[in-house]
C-alpha cells in the first residue's frame, strides 16, 4: 500500500510536468522576442526604375537590407548622413563578391564599383542610429 501511494504521485507529477512547463516556456520565447525587437523607426523608398534608394532612420536599433543587379563595372554612389548613433554597412553579391564592408561608417560620400554581373544585397545594421542613407546606381558608360 506503501508504494501504490508513492506511484499515484509520480502519475500526478507527470501530468502536471508539461502543464507546469508550457507557461514558462511562452514566457521565455516572449522575454527573447522582447529582447531583439526593432527599436526606432524606418523607412525605405526605393526608386522606381531600381537604380537606388534612400533609408530614413531615427534612433533605429536593427538591421535592414535592399537588393539591386548591377553589371560588371558599374559603380554605387553612397551617401551617408549620420547624426547619431553606429552604423554599418556592406553590399555583397550573391555569387560571394564583397565590394564593401564597412563596421562604422561616418558621414560623407563615397563610391563603390563592382567587378562582376551580379545581383547585390546592400545591408544596413543600425545601434541608436538616427540619420539618412542615399545609394544610387551610376550606370557604367564603357560597355
Amino acid at each position: 500500500m506503501l508504494f501504490e501511494n508513492q506511484n499515484a504521485k509520480i502519475k500526478r507529477i507527470r501530468i502536471m510536468h508539461p502543464i507546469v512547463f508550457l507557461p514558462l516556456f511562452i514566457a521565455i520565447l516572449i522575454g527573447i522576442n522582447a529582447c531583439s525587437a526593432t527599436k526606432g523607426s524606418i523607412v525605405i523608398l526605393e526608386e522606381p526604375d531600381n537604380t537606388g534608394f534612400t533609408i530614413d532612420f531615427n534612433k533605429w536599433s536593427s538591421q535592414n537590407k535592399c537588393e539591386l543587379f548591377l553589371y560588371k563595372g558599374d559603380e554605387l554612389q553612397i551617401e551617408v548622413n549620420r547624426e547619431i548613433g553606429k552604423i554599418a554597412l556592406a553590399i555583397k553579391g550573391k555569387n560571394g563578391s564583397e565590394p564593401y564592408t564597412g563596421s562604422d561608417v561616418k558621414a560623407g560620400l563615397f563610391t563603390v564599383k563592382v567587378d562582376e554581373t551580379d545581383k547585390y544585397e546592400i545591408r544596413i545594421n543600425g545601434k541608436d542610429a538616427t540619420g539618412k542613407i542615399k545609394v544610387k546606381k551610376i550606370n557604367n558608360i564603357a560597355e
